[in-house]
């Protein structure tokens, strides 16, 4: 068994018995759609908006959490290209709100050792929202503990469409030649191509499809899914999904 301090989660004085494996691996990528924040408003009675600043409070500490636990890429839904369709003022509100988090986590960030990366098109999000993003960005290059990667604006089918034009465009200019085409190389031209791969897959609040989420790096993901709304998302909660990705036996293709 293992046996890990909670360090930066602020309870340096208590070591916890996690129940985790030594002889399995802890997932180096973990990817989350954080699901349930307009439910968990609207169950409390609440705008929808309320349940996003509440969403956007979990991040922080399931960040840490899972720094902590080894983990090296955390990968949060956070705008889909179909939520333009949500009510204007809500959009709104999720693009002030990006930037205020980035403001308010950006210090502590910096200490973590935490690397912001993005995917998706940011080209259609508001200039203030590109800035404060690129701000980040470099502020927090040097971090090398854990990489925290917003998909912004982001859907798989979009993804892959990006990475046919960006493979056609070096097609013609005779960069790469058609036999080069292979698996590999279409991975590499996705947004994801510096991450690799989820090797585990969260969604919270009950729902069971993938939502145009990396769907073309998700072929052999395992899929881990709670019914508990995302504001209500804790660290026992990220354990439990590791715990449950430490006791499967993945054949890749086998019987």
């Amino acid at each position: 068994m293992l046996l890990l301090e909670k360090g930066n989660l602020k309870q340096k004085s208590k070591d916890v018995h996690l129940g985790l494996t030594c002889s399995e691996p802890i997932p180096s990528h973990i990817a989350i759609i954080m699901d349930g924040n307009r439910r968990w408003a609207k169950q409390k009675g609440l705008p929808a908006v309320y349940g996003h600043w509440k969403g956007a409070e979990v991040i922080g500490e399931i960040l840490a959490f899972a720094s902590d636990l080894g983990v090296k890429v955390l990968t949060l839904y956070s705008f889909s290209t179909e939520n333009w369709t949500r009510p204007q003022k809500e959009i709104d509100q999720l693009m002030k709100l990006i930037v205020f988090y980035l403001r308010k986590k950006k210090k502590s960030m910096i200490e973590e050792s935490v690397k912001l990366e993005t995917i998706g098109d940011l080209s259609r999000l508001p200039t203030f929202v590109q800035k404060e993003l690129e701000q980040t960005k470099k502020e927090t290059s040097l971090g090398s503990k854990i990489r925290l990667v917003l998909a912004l604006n982001y859907g798989g089918r979009d993804d892959i469409k990006r990475a046919v034009e960006k493979i056609a465009e070096d097609l013609e200019e005779g960069k790469i030649v058609k036999k080069q085409i292979s698996e590999e190389l279409i991975s590499s031209y996705l947004d994801t191509a510096p991450f690799g791969d989820p090797s585990l897959f969260i969604r919270t609040s009950g729902e069971q499809r993938l939502s145009n989420f990396l769907l073309w790096q998700m072929s052999y993901t395992e899929v881990y899914l709670t019914k508990i709304l995302w504001p209500d998302f804790q660290k026992q909660d990220l354990l439990d999904a590791i715990l449950e990705f430490q006791k499967r036996e993945r054949r890749l293709g086998g019987t």
